[in-house]
């Protein structure tokens, strides 16, 4: 399975950091058993980038939009400056095209907004970061609006709450797609303590 995390400017770090140390160290973890690599995991930029994270860490992706072939499914992370990226219109149509390709549409925190203004959580059960959900909620409907979990698997679209939620998230992930062993061994290896349930 080739998972894309998507970088652009500004982007929360954690967010987009804390899925691909999930899904490459679930990849290592089952190479060292054997077996072949679940996931294959890739940051895809906006363009080439260096792109600078909220806070002023640069970001170096591996693969850029054009360059970066099938992804069987993306990662779409937040931004603090979430208004800002809703009226960029090279971001929309990025994330619209490489999720009209993708079997799995994910996203961590304020991503959430980004799949909100392209009616991707149409008709589904959703959620974002806490302090968000009712903001998000005003602008595409209260009918999916989801809290006090860490992240909502509705088939082809996922979304998780805020920052070390794409964690669980993407454990949750690991389980759906490799099992509950791989991923519950994932969470030790990281340190990380994670309820399946994905309740807060």
């Amino acid at each position: 399975m080739r998972i894309g995390i998507l970088i652009y400017s500004d982007i929360d770090l954690l967010d987009c950091g804390g899925p691909y140390e999930v899904f490459l160290t679930a990849g290592r973890l089952a190479e060292r058993d054997g077996a072949a690599r679940p996931f294959e995991v890739v940051t895809v930029g906006v363009g080439e980038g260096p792109f600078v994270s909220y806070g002023g860490l640069g970001l170096v992706p591996q693969t850029t939009v054009a360059q970066a072939g099938r992804l069987d499914a993306v990662v779409v992370p937040g931004a603090i400056a979430i208004e800002e990226k809703l009226s960029d219109p090279e971001l929309l149509a990025v994330i619209a095209s490489l999720s009209a390709d993708a079997a799995l549409t994910v996203s961590v925190c304020t991503g959430a907004f980004l799949l909100g203004a392209q009616g991707r959580l149409d008709g589904r059960a959703w959620t974002t970061h806490w302090e968000d959900v009712d903001l998000l909620a005003e602008r595409i409907g209260p009918d999916g609006a989801t809290r006090d979990v860490r992240w909502v698997d509705s088939g082809d679209v996922v979304t998780s709450a805020g920052l070390s939620s794409g964690i669980a998230m993407a454990l949750h992930l690991v389980e759906r797609f490799a099992g509950r062993d791989l991923a519950e061994r994932t969470a030790r290896q990281i340190e990380y303590t994670w309820d399946p349930s994905g309740r807060r």
